[in-house]
């Protein structure tokens, strides 16, 4: 089998996964797509370890949205569904844990750090795709399928106290319904750039990140019917 053959089954595979939101085969495609941008000039990239990860680092997503203990992480069972499929495949050992390691820490809510150029590049795409009008509209196709609000004023420090695991502003939300798109922004989201790894992607979020300042800034103004 060719590697253009195992990417297509792979996609095959994942497609039957994923969940018709967020996470959905557009994103795939468009992380997919950020991944080869970012590597294009960084030396030592196991390409086809980074194009297999990029399509199935969100595998498990649908497992974790539909688990109402909150207990299943997207990243880490996702590793292992990787790891199982990608035996049938014939691809080594070394190949396989490479997948999964950046399965494994692509998750900005879990503070497991990539190590490897692939893991890191993945996660800069993955992030890259939740900032800029690409970011906006996928937190509202979040909302719409959790019924969160569309917009909620409430300070900062007591709404990561009260809905984010451990007190941590890179916790999991306990309660989604009462989470909200410009929260995500400014918890997470505006902050994003520090967190990134590759520069090409360092300089990218900064006029995503701007943006999107700019849509919330205007947003508020226009909740509160001053424009």
């Amino acid at each position: 089998m060719t590697m253009e053959e195992k990417i297509q089954k792979i996609k095959e595979i994942v497609q039957k996964e994923l969940s018709c939101s967020g996470h959905n085969m557009e994103h795939l495609d468009r992380v997919y797509n950020l991944c080869l941008h970012l590597a294009e000039g960084e030396p030592d990239v196991n390409l086809e370890v980074l194009q297999v990860s990029a399509l199935m680092h969100d595998i498990a997503r649908v497992r974790e949205d539909m688990d109402s203990s909150r207990n299943i992480d997207h990243a880490i069972l996702g590793a292992e569904m990787a790891g199982d499929i990608l035996l049938d495949f014939g691809y080594s050992e070394e190949f396989i844990e490479s997948v999964k390691h950046a399965i494994f820490t692509h998750r900005f809510r879990n503070n497991n750090e990539p190590k490897t150029k692939e893991a890191k590049i993945l996660f800069d795409a993955d992030k890259l795709d939740s900032l800029g009008s690409m970011g906006i509209a996928r937190l509202f196709m979040f909302s719409g399928q959790h019924s969160t609000k569309m917009f909620l004023e409430t300070p900062l420090d007591e709404y990561i106290k009260d809905n984010l695991m451990g007190g941590d502003p890179s916790g999991r939300i306990k309660e989604i319904t009462i989470h909200a798109p410009n929260l995500e922004f400014e918890i997470k989201l505006k902050s994003m750039g520090d967190r990134l790894y590759t520069s090409k992607a360092k300089e990218l979020a900064i006029g995503r990140i701007n943006f999107m300042e700019k849509f919330f800034n205007r947003m508020e103004k226009e909740m509160k019917g001053d424009l």
